[in-house]
């Protein structure tokens, strides 16, 4: 059994085909998924999606694109929103300064905010890094000696510093498509030395499909891939991988066994 811990269901929805996306994941053997919310203005759209499959689960929260033009919500608002059973995770959240969508400051302070929602809830904090390690590190870092929280460095590209962060104040480390890429190789590096028991996977479908699907659109079926490729830097078989990330998954995400 598979896990996509990461995947975008609405844009499957408006593609009009989310119900063969699913069954097809299923005939994978991707038992459970979790529909990412982007922005709280839309999260009644990826609840909905939630709640009409039963092995899909959803999360709360503003992906740092967005931090500019949606309305920040207090950790008040996000920790009543996350009372719904089907929430198990709170973002994505995280700060992105490759593309910059949002002002630095506007990402830190909605970030901020998700790390107290998590802190309050206890469900893990979803996070997304780009090109913005040094910053991540520190405020991940200053918050997490503040008061504990769990969390997931989704779809990771960082540089190995923010992987051992992760790992230090006890995150998982999720990856993606990105890890089959030919050009990936310092990515594959940092994979194959984390600890199996720390590692997630997932497709950010509709995103970044790994090969040999690359340059489709991807989907939830499609991280069977990068389990192949996680269980090769290993020295694994691909159903110890499976079976791993799952009890990873599992472990993390606890409202998932509740």
């Amino acid at each position: 059994m598979f896990v996509d811990s990461h995947c975008h269901l609405d844009y499957h929805q408006r593609d009009g085909d989310i119900d063969e996306v699913i069954a097809r994941a299923k005939r994978a053997g991707v038992d459970e998924l979790v529909t990412i919310c982007t922005k709280v203005s839309e999260f009644n759209t990826v609840r909905n999606i939630a709640e009409q499959y039963d092995d899909v689960w959803c999360t709360l929260g503003i992906h740092p694109h967005e931090a500019d033009t949606e309305v920040i919500p207090s950790a008040d608002d996000l920790v009543a929103l996350a009372a719904h059973g089907k929430v198990i995770g709170i973002g994505e959240t995280g700060l992105d300064y490759f593309y910059e969508h949002s002002a630095r400051d506007v990402q830190k302070q909605s970030l901020k905010v998700h790390i107290e929602a998590s802190r309050r809830t206890g469900l893990p904090l979803i996070v997304h890094s780009r090109d913005a390690d040094d910053d991540m590190i520190q405020i991940l870092g200053e918050a997490y000696d503040e008061s504990p929280f769990p969390g997931v460095i989704h779809c990771f590209t960082s540089g190995p510093e923010l992987a051992e962060k992760a790992i230090e104040i006890g995150f998982y480390v999720s990856f993606s498509g990105i890890v089959t890429f030919k050009n990936a190789e310092e990515l594959r590096s940092i994979a194959k030395s984390l600890p199996l028991d720390r590692i997630l996977i997932e497709t950010d479908a509709p995103y970044l499909a790994p090969v040999p699907n690359r340059g489709k659109r991807n989907e939830p079926a499609y991280v069977v891939h990068v389990a192949e490729t996680v269980a090769k830097l290993h020295g694994a078989d691909v159903k110890e991988i499976a079976r791993k990330t799952t009890d990873n998954f599992h472990r993390l995400f606890s409202r998932t066994s509740a």
